[in-house]
């Protein structure tokens, strides 16, 4: 406790496990978002590095969580099923982060978060573009291409990621599993990244653990609301979150 608060008041401690907690809850609701919630909350009155140490450990965990809800079986069913995507995805990520001097991150983040936007309003207005019989190996492999080229540039990769899963119908424990299999792979990345960085350090990582109660703890009453809605308010609510995101990337992009 004493490390903590070395970190900041007793008052902004308590803001930050109020916005852990709501960063969990609508990660259980709708499978995303927990880092998008953090980072924004969190970084409006911390300092960037301390914000993001604060969601290494929660995203890591919550990741893990949703990946293995079903079982170790099933998240290596999902990631046998999304290989291609996850494959090919990888390799594009790998290959643009060495090309971030290339682009500005602002004309990124806004190429990203302009069409998302657009697709989460015309599909909440009731226009459908899905592939109900999935997707084919090509367009499996098309959209890991983009998702891993502006992942590796950006850090950003989990809106077109979900707009993708939502267009191919994916049932929503499906949809669940393979995002946090997804994003748990990305979370190791992250921590071993930011451990060599310096971000999480001896004492940022009892401030991440902190956030990591609250976050768990509402994660898991949203999972029970999530399982008590049907599908088609489970997608609504996915389209929802998603546009909020979307309309985060083009804040970042034209305003900071």
């Amino acid at each position: 406790m004493d490390t903590l608060l070395s970190l900041m008041s007793p008052g902004t401690l308590a803001l930050t496990i109020s916005i852990a907690a709501l960063a969990g809850l609508i990660k259980g609701m709708v499978g995303f978002a927990m880092p998008m919630i953090m980072i924004s909350g969190l970084g409006s009155f911390l300092s960037p590095e301390l914000a993001l140490a604060g969601l290494i450990l929660p995203t890591l965990v919550s990741n893990a969580m949703q990946a293995l809800r079903q079982g170790p079986k099933a998240a290596a069913e999902s990631v046998r099923r999304f290989r291609v995507f996850l494959g090919v995805g990888l390799v594009f990520l790998l290959i643009s982060s060495q090309l971030v001097s290339v682009l500005p991150v602002p004309v990124l983040l806004a190429l990203i978060g302009g069409p998302v936007a657009l697709f989460c309003l015309m599909q909440l207005a009731g226009w459908r573009a899905h592939l109900p019989n999935g997707p084919a190996t090509w367009i499996e492999a098309l959209v890991g291409t983009v998702c891993g080229f502006i992942g590796g540039l950006s850090g950003v990769w989990g809106p077109p990621f979900v707009a993708y899963l939502t267009a191919i119908d994916t049932e929503k424990r499906d949809q669940m599993r393979v995002q946090g299999v997804a994003y748990g792979l990305g979370a190791l990345a992250l921590v071993g990244a930011h451990v060599v960085s310096g971000v999480l350090n001896a004492r940022t990582v009892w401030f991440s653990l902190a956030m990591l109660v609250p976050a768990v703890a509402a994660m898991w009453v949203g999972t029970r609301i999530q399982d008590r809605i049907d599908q088609a308010l489970f997608r609504k609510m996915t389209l929802a979150v998603l546009l909020v995101a979307a309309l985060n990337l083009l804040r970042r992009a034209f305003f900071t």
